[in-house]
């Protein structure tokens, strides 16, 4: 019961795949765990289907394509759409060109974003409407 949480939406803490400075890959990318890009990587990036992963793009670092991850750390450039499920980090070298999703953000002075921020929320929210019954 106070034991250690294991869910499947905490951050990676361990990277288990390195893109390194000076390498370039171009295709898509499907990733499990910790990936840290310190290149660059012309391609989509996403989570295995039900997985969790963590994506860190270095200063250095250079994305063009979607990125659909569950938390995202960026500090260096991405062009494309990004959509984080539940956590998204723009650090102050971040470079964002496109929309970003994000459940959670935190956006530290001097990133940019030239795109639309759209809050979504993985917990849904339901609402129910009731009649209001008139008094005679």
């Amino acid at each position: 019961m106070f034991g250690k949480k294991t869910s499947a939406n905490q951050p990676q803490s361990r990277i288990d795949s390195l893109i390194g400075t000076g390498t370039r890959l171009e295709g898509s990318v499907t990733f499990t765990g910790g990936l840290r890009v310190d290149g660059e990587i012309r391609g989509n990036i996403r989570v295995e289907d039900g997985q969790s992963g963590t994506l860190v793009v270095s200063e250095q670092g250079r994305v063009e394509g979607e990125v659909n991850v569950t938390h995202l750390v960026i500090n260096g450039t991405v062009e494309g759409p990004v959509s984080a499920s539940d956590f998204l980090e723009l650090q102050p070298n971040a470079r964002v060109k496109g929309d970003v999703q994000y459940n959670s953000l935190e956006m530290h002075l001097g990133s940019v974003v030239e795109g639309r921020l759209v809050h979504q929320s993985t917990v849904a929210k339901t609402v129910e409407l009731k009649l209001a019954s008139s008094g005679g």
